[in-house]
């Protein structure tokens, strides 16, 4: 039997790091000397050292005593909680790289735009959340549009921030919080004309067809070809025509083009979230707006052609 001193001593801890466990129910003494003193058994030594390593892996104390005490199911314990700190851990990994990518935007900038730039990040949670986005994206859409709708709509036009930001990505994302948290004028978002046709169904069949239609752009954006009819703008017609319950004729296309040059448009919006997703010196990825671009253009062609 070891007093508490014996113990520390061999298991090179401090009396009061085994009191602390003792007093905490983590570490039971076996028994007490005439003089009230705590004995340990040397089982008590494999028990604090298994303590020890769990404290140093980060896992907390409700953790530790659940691996512990569940010794029929120690390992999917144990696995469960290196699995949450990992989680944990990832996040402040993240929470990291973003407060060094910010220092170093604020130490780069001019001393004229400090101000403005610890105005901007100082509104960011840190890791950045992109809840604000999605706040202001599901304010744009319709009203009722089915969830599975929106949920993929919501994928790709909201931009994950970098794991690894760099100070151009810090800023961008810090740009786009302040843009979709910043009121509306008239205290309303401007509603695209076509929300108000076909109803929420009608809007989700849109958005569908919309999604292919950028799917099919996006590689002649990769590699920077001009805009052109083709597979990707009859998809992109396509669409419309079906919310608009119209066939896909010349006359639809000229009608389509003039509705869209009249559509309210968020080109900052997808001027940020390129910035947010292109890595320093890479080519800049394509957007929902960017293949928005492109098709639009290659409507305004295929009517030139046409007409």
């Amino acid at each position: 039997m070891w007093s508490i001193g014996e113990l520390a001593e061999r298991a090179g801890a401090t009396v009061k790091t085994v009191r602390f466990y003792s007093d905490r129910g983590l570490l039971p003494e076996a028994s007490r000397s005439s003089g009230g003193h705590r004995r340990y058994g040397a089982e008590a030594l494999e028990r604090l050292r298994l303590i020890r390593s769990l404290r140093t892996l980060g896992l907390p104390l409700p953790e530790v005593r659940r691996v512990l005490e569940d010794e029929g199911a120690a390992g999917r314990v144990l696995e469960d909680a290196v699995a949450g700190r990992l989680r944990e851990l990832g996040s402040e990994v993240r929470a990291l790289r973003w407060r060094e990518a910010a220092l170093r935007l604020v130490r780069e900038c001019p001393p004229a735009e400090r101000a403005d730039r610890l105005r901007l990040l100082g509104a960011v949670n840190v890791p950045p959340s992109t809840a604000p986005l999605a706040r202001f994206w599901r304010a744009w859409l319709p009203p009722r549009m089915p969830a599975r709708a929106t949920s993929a709509f919501l994928e790709e036009a909201v931009p994950q921030p970098p794991d690894e930001p760099d100070p151009t990505q810090v800023l961008a994302f810090a740009r786009l919080h302040a843009m979709t948290t910043a009121p509306c004028p008239g205290g309303r978002q401007p509603q695209p004309e076509v929300h108000r046709v076909g109803g929420a169904h009608g809007a989700a069949a849109l958005y569908a067809g919309l999604a292919e239609a950028y799917e099919l752009a996006g590689p002649q954006l990769r590699r920077a070809r001009d805009p052109y009819p083709g597979e990707a703008l009859d998809a992109y017609v396509a669409a419309y025509a079906s919310a608009y319950d119209s066939p896909d004729n010349r006359e639809f296309r000229r009608l389509l083009a003039r509705r869209l040059a009249a559509d309210p448009r968020l080109d900052r919006y997808w001027e940020l979230t390129a910035l947010v997703l292109t890595p320093p010196g890479g080519a800049p990825e394509p957007t929902p707006g960017s293949a928005d671009d492109w098709l639009r253009t290659a409507l305004e062609r295929d009517n030139a052609a046409a007409a």
